[in-house]
């Protein structure tokens, strides 16, 4: 037992190491900073949610408006802050229910009604956080062109 106690207290302390809270708060910012930037650049009226995501409504919609838990059709196309396109859908759309997919648009489809289009800008807490996903870099700020088709 004696021997297993140092070896634990070794590998919490080496494991804290790593838990800069100023770099995780510096990339939170500079992901900010980025945002802002992109958002002053192309001139857009952007709305900032209480969760960091921001978005921009062009076609407020007429239809339904789904929640959190809404199964919905959505078509969009989805890039990084520099205009690389990482995913489309085609004009159909693809289906799902809201509670399947990034936090950014569980909470950015409930802005628009049916029929809406707009964008949401979503940081990387909303996104993928900080790990590689399907060729989407850890940390990054995703946009997405979106209309929302149906709400079911």
């Amino acid at each position: 037992m004696k021997l297993y106690t140092p070896l634990l207290l070794l590998f919490l302390f080496t494991s804290c190491l790593g838990n800069d809270d100023n770099s995780t708060s510096n990339n939170v910012n500079q992901t900010e900073a980025d945002i802002i930037q992109y958002i002053e650049d192309r001139n857009l009226e952007a709305t900032r949610s209480d969760s960091g995501l921001y978005y921009v409504i062009y076609e407020e919609g007429n239809g339904d408006k789904p929640d959190s838990d809404s199964n919905v059709t959505v078509s969009y196309k989805g890039y990084f802050l520099d205009g690389s396109v990482f995913d489309q859908s085609n004009e159909s759309g693809i289906s799902f229910n809201l509670q399947q997919v990034i936090k950014g648009w569980t909470e950015g489809i409930t802005y628009f009604n049916e029929g809406g289009e707009g964008i949401l800008i979503v940081p990387s807490h909303l996104g993928y956080g900080a790990n590689y996903y399907n060729g989407i870099p850890g940390g990054s700020v995703l946009i997405f062109d979106i209309k929302l088709l149906k709400v079911d």
